[in-house]
Formats: structure tokens, C-alpha cells, sequence
């Protein structure tokens, strides 16, 4: 299972770098702008903090669509943009003392504020959430489908493609499916790759 999990997560990152080089020459958007999009690879990983299971690492890498939907609005240094975007998640692994469990997840909820650049630099906030499923429970006798809110403070990295890295707080739980729910609280640091693309 981990094997081909692996070989399946490697196939679909082959393929969106390959979009990625193709489209790259046509357009020369490189900053977020109103009606513009954004596209990204991303892989991200981290620690669980307290409130929740203890003792457990996460791996995940996915590729993120979005919609820049206003221009700038907002006073002074809240000056900025607002995206609406979705992620999708092939690969998500969860080191518990259990096991490790391998999933995979969708975020089709992600509200992101990107500042008004300063130089080459665009900070935003983003709060998501979605799904995951995995071969395993998670945490170790709960549930192997859970709810993935989180938040995220980052900075995209502006020029030719668009570089992020972001802190991020991710919460791992069922919900109530079944019991008990302890959930796991994760912080990452998850660094992107993409592209922002004007409006056609």
C-alpha cells in the first residue's frame, strides 16, 4: 500500500510540473491580481502540539486551484485581496505510535487574504477545511475518516513563479463519528511552488 501510495503521489506531481513548464512561456502574470488565478504545488509537514493525541507526525503534498476574487480593498496595512480556492491532497501520512496511516485528502474550503505586496513580498492569512481518509485510524482506535479545519500566517515570495512558505495550525479530528475523538493539533511549515495567472 505505501509503496504504490508513494508511486501514485510521484505520478501526480510529474504531471502538474509538467502543466507547470507548459504553460509557463504563454503567460507572464506574476503577482495576484482581481479575476486572476493561482496555481500551486505544495508539501508541508509538522509536529502535534498539546490539546489533542500526542506523539504524532504528519507529511502531506498537494496542488491548490484559487480565484482571486476583489481587487485591493481594506485600510492601510489591511490593505489586500481576496481568494477563494480549493486544494486536493494525494498524499497525507500520519506517523502515530500505533502505526503510520496513509491517506489522502480535498480542502474544497479555503478563504485566503493576500496583502498588498510589499516589493516582492505578499503576506496572507488563510483559514480551509475539509476531509481526509486514511488506511488506518486516526488517532489509533477512532475514526479513518476525519475533518481537517486549520489557519495559516505565510508569505508568497513574488517573481517569474511565486514561492510561499507558511505556519500552520491543522486539526485532525472526526467530528463525532465515533468515540472517542481526542483528535490530533498539528503545527507545519508548508513551503508552495505555483504560479499566480491573470485574467483571461
Amino acid at each position: 500500500m505505501a509503496r504504490s501510495a508513494a508511486k501514485a503521489c510521484i505520478l501526480f506531481l510529474s504531471v502538474l510540473l509538467t502543466i507547470f513548464a507548459a504553460t509557463g512561456a504563454a503567460v507572464a502574470q506574476d503577482r495576484p491580481e482581481e479575476g486572476g488565478r493561482e496555481l500551486q504545488l505544495w508539501t508541508g509537514g509538522g509536529h502535534s502540539v498539546s490539546g489533542g493525541t500526542q506523539d504524532t507526525n504528519v507529511w502531506n503534498a498537494g496542488v491548490r486551484y484559487g480565484w482571486i476574487l476583489t481587487a485591493p480593498h481594506g485600510p492601510s496595512f489591511l490593505n489586500g485581496r481576496f481568494e477563494y480556492a480549493v486544494e486536493a491532497m494525494p498524499a497525507f501520512v500520519v506517523f502515530q505510535q500505533a502505526n503510520t496511516a496513509y491517506g489522502a485528502g480535498v480542502n474544497p474550503v479555503v478563504f485566503k487574504w493576500i496583502f498588498a505586496a510589499r516589493g516582492h513580498v505578499a503576506p496572507y492569512v488563510e483559514l480551509g477545511g475539509g476531509m481526509l481518509y486514511t488506511t488506518h485510524e486516526v488517532p489509533y482506535g477512532t475514526s479513518n475518516i476525519n475533518f481537517t479545519p486549520g489557519a495559516a500566517f505565510g508569505l508568497h515570495f513574488l517573481g517569474e513563479r511565486a514561492w510561499s512558505v507558511d505556519l500552520r495550525y491543522l486539526h485532525i479530528s472526526n467530528a463525532g463519528l465515533s468515540t472517542p475523538n481526542p483528535g490530533v493539533n498539528t503545527v507545519q511549515v508548508r513551503l508552495g511552488f505555483g504560479k499566480f495567472f491573470g485574467k483571461k
